[in-house]
């Protein structure tokens, strides 16, 4: 009898921000249910990954999101922080995965099932876009719930990005607790004689 296969896409979002958690989903897809216009998140607009979100949590036979807070991305570094949170993802799907794909060129370590790295994975393996879709679509709505408890940094429009918006009211308010404190434009706006 053949053992079934469980293949995770592996794959994050917001390693730039400035602010805010990065994200990682893991997805493994059903290859009875496949899922029309899957591609990296990046390419697709908000509204079209708004809606791939649902059709990919309801077909996948198992999916995870993990966020990494700031904090812990400042303690780790956001390398270790993003494949800790690959790692996390993994570990949390509701059946074990027999081989995980994962976009980039690094593997975490430690992890539960054999795997490989692939550049650019998101545009070209079906579970990483779709884990690059969920990935993205969390952060995103995290995101603008931030903007309700920190207004006037934009989170809503620039989700943590270091857009001109952004910075100019980074200079203004200072930082939050939900900025990475480890990041060059933040770090330099807690210097002494800055701000």
């Amino acid at each position: 009898m053949n053992t079934p296969q469980w293949i995770a896409g592996v794959d994050e979002a917001g390693r730039g921000p400035l602010a805010g958690p990065v994200t990682v989903a893991a997805v493994i897809l059903d290859p009875q249910r496949p899922i029309a216009g899957l591609d990296d998140s990046k390419k697709l607009s908000r509204q079209r990954r708004e809606a791939l979100y649902p059709q990919i949590i309801e077909s996948a036979l198992a999916w995870h999101i993990v966020f990494v807070a700031a904090a812990e991305i400042d303690r780790v570094n956001i390398l270790n922080a993003t494949l800790d949170g690959m790692r996390a993802a993994l570990l949390g799907l509701q059946r074990p995965p027999t081989l995980a794909l994962i976009d980039g060129n690094r593997l975490p370590k430690a992890l539960p099932c054999p795997a490989r790295a692939i550049v650019g994975g998101d545009g070209i393996e079906p579970a990483i876009s779709a884990a690059s879709i969920l990935a993205k679509v969390a952060r995103d709505r995290h995101m603008d719930g931030l903007d309700a408890h920190y207004p006037g940094y934009g989170f809503r429009q620039h989700h943590g990005y270091p857009t001109p918006t952004h910075l100019d009211a980074l200079r203004r308010l200072g930082p939050c607790p939900e900025h990475r404190r480890s990041f060059a434009p933040v770090r330099a706006l807690l210097a002494p004689g800055c701000g």
